[in-house]
């Protein structure tokens, strides 16, 4: 029941952009393995080999930790609502934080240039093998409505205030690996 492919053929790409989740997971050589789900608004399929997504600030940056360490990473997407399919894309990630001359050329040419509030850094995810498979255990849901909650938190914290928090609270892993956060981070494109 599954299939592999080379790359994000055209069926895949569609069947992204019908989804409103999907999930990030990454390692490092040891430590924890991290999980995380990331709403579609902000993902994007630049090419057949490339996808990325625009990352907002939160409680941890265990994503950027584990890619300085070992690139690999997985992205999944589940069909919730219609067709009952689990797509994956492997590959090797990479993240550009916000400011660096990465990150400006992909929030121009991927994002119009419009980051979220509390962006914090692209990651993108250059794949080097695609697999779906049927998905008949996922659950059936039918989606309601984005969380505007991380966005509130974000404005409400205003651009000083988030560049304080990331150096609080995202800067080292949940394992203690470091997660290129500066010390002085730029603050995000308004």
């Amino acid at each position: 029941m599954a299939k592999f492919f080379d790359q994000i053929e055209p069926h895949i790409a569609a069947f992204i952009a019908e989804q409103h989740i999907f999930f990030t997971a990454t390692a490092a050589a040891s430590g924890r393995i991290n999980i995380s789900p990331r709403p579609t608004g902000c993902f994007r399929v630049l090419n057949p080999n490339a996808v990325c997504y625009l990352d907002e600030t939160g409680s941890g940056n265990e994503t950027a930790a584990h890619l300085r360490q070992l690139d690999r990473m997985t992205i999944m997407f589940c069909g919730f609502e219609s067709v009952p399919l689990i797509l994956r894309l492997y590959g090797h990630g990479r993240t550009h934080p916000v400011g660096s001359p990465e990150y400006e050329a992909l929030l121009k040419s991927a994002f119009g240039g419009e980051a979220t509030p509390g962006a914090r850094q692209i990651v993108r995810l250059t794949t080097d093998f695609v697999q779906t498979s049927c998905g008949y255990g996922v659950p059936l849901f039918e989606y309601k409505e984005e969380r505007q909650t991380l966005h509130r938190w974000a404005e409400g914290k205003g651009p000083d205030g988030l560049v304080s928090y990331r150096q609080e609270k995202n800067r080292f892993s949940i394992d203690g690996f470091p997660t290129g956060v500066p010390e002085a981070l730029p603050l995000a494109a308004e």
